[in-house]
């Protein structure tokens, strides 16, 4: 039997008010995926951005094969804005064979916000796979796209990256070191028990903050 609001949803879906699709697709990721799947894979290719972007949101409530498949198509849209909703909705689909869409689209996308956004997917799926990816982030040129590669290879746990990761203690960016420290709690050694009491004692609050939560981890743990 169809969802009572199944009927609801798709009037909305077909208004010409963007609010109304907008609002529907938001409420199709709480229904079943038999039932609400069809419909956001309709709207992925709505005249309307922030529509598709929202249907590529949506999409991610709905993991399956033909889901993930369909976002590893839109990393070549046109668009690099539903490219990196894509990449970013990559990483909440739970599905490891991703890894190497994710690290192709990071290495040859130009937008930086598409790399931003696959190499924090990288992260939340934690698979080690993403290492040499990850660490050749850290040598990008947008310092975002640094933070989101410091924090992914603290998620894999890729303890070989310490020694490039130390010297972002001396960064110019709090954010950088902010990040550094959080990665290091995930990465318990000697050497980063040395950089995190180094980093407890930084002049911004948000970094030492970090810091002593980090060690106060790795202590626990």
């Amino acid at each position: 039997m169809a969802h009572p609001r199944l009927q609801e949803l798709t009037s909305k879906l077909k208004s010409d008010d963007n609010c109304d699709r907008l609002l529907a697709l938001v409420a199709l990721r709480n229904l079943p995926t038999t039932e609400a799947f069809p419909l956001i894979k309709l709207m992925l290719f709505d005249d309307s951005l922030p529509v598709r972007s929202m249907a590529i949101r949506s999409l991610a409530s709905h993991p399956s094969a033909e889901s993930v498949s369909l976002l590893i198509q839109l990393l070549d849209d046109p668009n690099y804005e539903i490219r990196a909703g894509a990449a970013g909705a990559l990483g909440y689909v739970g599905d490891q064979n991703i890894v190497q869409a994710l690290s192709r689209v990071f290495l040859e996308d130009t937008e930086w916000l598409v790399c931003f956004s696959a190499a924090v997917s990288l992260g939340n799926l934690k698979d080690p796979s993403a290492y040499a990816v990850l660490l050749h982030a850290l040598e990008h040129s947008e310092v975002i796209v640094q933070q989101a590669a410091i924090a992914a290879l603290g998620e894999i746990k890729a303890f070989d990256a310490l020694e490039p990761l130390l010297p972002f203690v001396q960064s110019e960016d709090w954010m950088v070191r902010q990040y550094l420290a959080t990665a290091l709690g995930n990465l318990p050694s000697p050497q980063s028990i040395s950089a995190l009491k180094y980093l407890a004692k930084d002049d911004h609050p948000h970094v030492a903050s970090a810091a002593t939560i980090a060690l106060e981890l790795i202590h626990e743990s």
